[in-house]
């Protein structure tokens, strides 16, 4: 059994880690308020606007789109968005598993190039010989910072350069690998393909699109609502992420904080123990030391 300054020492120990993840527990409790309310009040407008798009879907088929051309799938953009920080739980090791089995099996055969957002996912692929070097790669610091004060117009610069490269050929699909929020203790691993824009093929014969009267003409309308749905999706996305990511910490730091608390008490009670077994054994060698004095 350990002595009594081994165990006080421990004591002190976990009690201050205790404190620590009970303080980070509340701050990102209050500021997940915040990005909770920010992604609730976000998704009816992305919504909105998916849904304008579905209605101009017959026209997006016919038109000659630089965002909407498909073509063979040889060179894939994955964005991986991760945190700037850690001791979030499993927060940023899901997306990069999900990045990892995604080119590894269902892109296998096809050039991939990783784009990280936050230094959690550029440290985890500053080694891989995939990392993206274009004109974004100029952006990058801005890319790993955005979670620090994140704005439409930040979101928008950081795509608007893949948007441009996908439009000459450099990339034949983008997709985006980010944690969705559905609650503080759960967030979803998601991967949607942003480029090429796929229309609604099941809305063309809808007939909900004759209920609409455009102005001006459908291609015209596309033309601005279209970079207009991306860069919305791939901010609803950094959005989303950073919901999940303080969801995430904010779970981790109760558990750990519960986890000190059960240790703090299983500390007390072998301190406790090792404390009464050494006044007893002093009671023992007094008690000895007398009879045998009386002896």
């Amino acid at each position: 059994m350990a002595n009594l300054k081994e165990i006080r020492t421990r004591i002190t120990s976990v009690n201050s880690t205790m404190q620590i993840t009970s303080a980070m527990k509340m701050v990102s409790a209050a500021k997940l308020k915040r990005a909770q309310d920010s992604i609730t009040q976000m998704r009816p407008y992305a919504e909105k606007l998916q849904q304008m798009m579905g209605n101009l879907t017959e026209t997006m088929l016919e038109m000659e789109n630089p965002y909407a051309t498909e073509r063979p799938i040889n060179k894939v953009l994955i964005i991986a968005i991760n945190s700037n920080r850690g001791l979030c739980g499993g927060f940023n090791a899901n997306i990069i598993k999900q990045v990892t089995r995604l080119s590894q099996n269902d892109l296998a055969g096809k050039e991939v190039t990783i784009y990280p957002i936050g230094k959690k996912a550029a440290d985890s692929f500053k080694r891989d010989d995939r990392l993206y070097s274009g004109d974004v790669l100029m952006n990058h610091e801005k890319a790993c910072t955005i979670f620090d004060d994140m704005n439409y117009q930040m979101a928008s610069d950081i795509f608007q350069p893949v948007m441009d490269e996908y439009a000459i050929g450099s990339y034949d699909e983008v997709i985006v690998i980010y944690n969705q929020f559905k609650n503080a203790a759960t967030q979803i691993v998601t991967t949607e393909s942003l480029l090429p824009v796929k229309a609604d093929e099941s809305a063309v014969s809808s007939s909900e699109n004759s209920d609409y009267i455009f102005q001006p003409g459908k291609e015209e309308l596309l033309e601005v609502l279209i970079p207009n749905a991306l860069k919305t999706a791939f901010y609803k996305g950094l959005k989303d992420s950073l919901a999940s990511e303080h969801g995430a910490r904010m779970t981790a730091m109760h558990k750990a904080t519960d986890n000190a608390s059960d240790l703090l008490g299983d500390l007390k009670l072998t301190y406790n123990k090792a404390r009464q077994a050494a006044i007893t054994t002093e009671i023992l060698e007094i008690v000895g030391g007398a009879e045998a004095l009386n002896g």
